[in-house]
C-alpha cells in the first residue's frame, strides 16, 4: 500500500513537473500569426552624423499582439553599419518607456549585428505584450564614429537620441539619457506583431498627402491613422476586438509613380521601390497605391502615370494582394519657380484623365475617391478651404481627418486564414 501511495505520488510530481515545462514553454513560444504593424520608407542619408550614441526611435502599432520583432534597414547608406546593442520597450512619454518593459534585442542569438550596404536584417522575436494603438521606442547603441544613418525624413512623430559620446543606453527606461529629438526615423523601417488576432496588414503606399505633410506632429491625425481607429473601433463594436488589420503607412513626401520625372536627390518612384516598401511586408492583404499628383506637377502625360500605376497593380495582384485606388486630390494652380515646375490648368485636365481611368477603367479591387472627399463644392478643382493647410497642395489636419473617416472599412474584408497563407 505504501509503495502504491509512494509510486502515485511520484507520478503526481512527474505530471505537475511536465506540465510546469510545458506551460513555461508556451510563454517562451507564443502563438500567432507575424504581421507587420508599424512601417515606414527610407529616402535618403542623414545629413547630422551619430558618435557612440544611442538612437531611441518611436514607431505606433496598430494591432494588439503578444510578441514583437523588428527590421533595420541600410538602404541608403554607403557603409556597413554596427548596431551594438539593442532594445524595444513600451513608450509612455517623450523618450520614457514604462517600468519593467524595456527588453534588449538580438539577432540570430547575438546582441550586436552588421547591416549591409543597402541590406535588411530582422531582429530576433521579443516576448512583449503590445495593445492596438500602442507605442512603442526602438533603441539602439551606435558605437561607431561619424555614422550617417539611412532614413525617413518627415516622419511626423518624434524620436530621440542621446549626446554624441554618451555610449550605451538603450537599457534606460527614462528619458534624461535622450537630450536630442529628430523627426527623422533612422534604421527603422518595420515592427511585426505576432497576433492571434488581427487579420492582417493594410500598406498605404504613396506620396507626402500619405507621409503627413501639414498632420500635427506626434498627434497621429493623417487620413490612415483615423482609418486604424475606426477599425479597432468596429473590430471592439462587433464583439471581436483585435480582429482587424494592422495600417501601415509607406507614403514619402514628393514621390513619384515613375522614374522618368523623378529629378535627384528625390527617393526612388513607386515603380521601383515597391518591393522593398511593401511586398517585402509580412501579412499584407491589401495595398492603397495613391500616387500621381507629383507626376503631373513634373510635366508627366497622363499615360505615363496611367502606365506607371498599371505597372504596380500587376505586381502587387501577382502576388495574391488586392489593391485598391485612390484619385489624386485638387491641385491649386501656382506659377513655375526654380524646380518648381508649378500647376496650372492643363495639369489639373491630366488629373481628371488619370481620375476617370482610376474610377472606370484600371481594374482596382476598390476605389476611395479623396478628390470627392475634398473638393470644393463651389469649385471643384480646388480643395475646400476648411480641407487646404494653405499650400494648395496638402489637405489640413480636418481634411486628413474627412479622408479618414470617409474610407470604407468594408473594402478590406479578409479572414485571417487568408492572411497567414502568404
Amino acid at each position: 500500500m505504501i509503495r502504491r501511495l509512494l509510486a502515485l505520488t511520484t507520478v503526481g510530481i512527474l505530471a505537475v513537473g511536465l506540465t510546469l515545462t510545458f506551460d513555461l514553454h508556451a510563454q517562451r513560444a507564443p502563438s500567432g500569426t507575424w504581421i507587420t504593424a508599424w512601417g515606414t520608407s527610407q529616402n535618403g542619408l542623414a545629413t547630422n552624423p551619430i558618435a557612440n550614441a544611442t538612437v531611441r526611435m518611436i514607431g505606433r502599432v496598430t494591432i494588439p499582439g503578444n510578441a514583437v520583432r523588428i527590421r533595420l534597414d541600410n538602404t541608403f547608406g554607403r557603409d556597413p553599419v554596427t548596431i551594438g546593442k539593442g532594445s524595444i520597450g513600451l513608450r509612455i512619454q517623450d523618450a520614457a518607456v514604462a517600468a519593467g518593459s524595456n527588453h534588449p534585442l538580438s539577432f540570430g542569438g547575438s546582441v550586436s549585428v552588421v547591416i549591409p550596404v543597402g541590406a535588411t536584417v530582422v531582429s530576433d522575436p521579443v516576448s512583449l505584450t503590445v495593445l492596438a494603438g500602442q507605442d512603442l521606442a526602438v533603441s539602439l547603441y551606435v558605437p561607431g564614429e561619424n555614422i550617417r544613418p539611412s532614413q525617413h525624413s518627415g516622419a511626423v512623430v518624434t524620436s530621440y537620441l542621446s549626446a554624441s559620446g554618451s555610449g550605451d543606453v538603450t537599457a534606460e527606461e527614462g528619458g534624461t539619457p535622450f537630450s536630442v529629438s529628430t523627426t527623422s526615423m533612422f534604421w527603422l523601417k518595420a515592427i511585426d506583431v505576432l497576433s492571434s488576432s488581427a487579420t492582417g496588414a493594410i500598406v498605404a503606399f504613396g506620396d507626402s498627402i500619405t507621409d503627413g505633410t501639414c498632420a500635427t506632429l506626434d498627434a497621429n491625425n493623417r487620413w490612415e491613422d483615423w482609418v486604424a481607429i475606426r477599425a479597432q473601433l468596429a473590430a471592439e463594436s462587433d464583439g471581436h476586438a483585435g480582429a482587424h488589420k494592422a495600417i501601415v503607412n509607406e507614403g514619402i513626401g514628393g514621390n513619384t509613380v515613375t522614374r522618368d520625372v523623378q529629378p535627384p536627390p528625390d527617393s526612388p518612384p513607386g515603380v521601383d521601390r515597391l518591393d522593398r516598401d511593401v511586398l517585402s511586408h509580412v501579412g499584407t492583404t491589401h495595398v492603397v497605391l495613391f500616387m500621381g499628383t507629383n507626376d503631373i506637377r513634373r510635366n508627366a502625360p497622363a499615360a505615363q502615370v496611367i502606365g506607371g500605376l498599371q505597372d504596380i497593380i500587376k505586381r502587387v495582384k501577382a502576388r495574391g494582394l488586392k489593391v485598391i485606388g485612390v484619385t489624386i486630390i485638387p491641385r491649386h494652380n501656382v506659377p513655375p519657380s526654380g524646380t518648381n515646375t508649378g500647376w496650372d490648368g492643363s495639369k489639373t485636365q491630366i488629373r481628371h484623365e488619370v481620375n476617370e481611368w482610376i474610377r472606370t477603367k484600371a481594374g482596382f479591387d476598390g476605389v476611395i475617391d479623396f478628390d470627392r472627399v475634398v473638393r470644393d463644392p463651389a469649385s471643384a478643382d480646388l480643395m475646400a478651404p476648411a480641407f487646404n493647410c494653405g499650400d494648395g497642395i496638402h489637405p489640413s489636419p480636418r481634411g486628413y481627418y474627412e479622408m479618414g473617416k470617409a474610407v470604407r472599412l468594408d473594402l478590406f474584408k479578409e479572414s485571417l486564414r487568408s492572411a497567414a497563407s502568404r
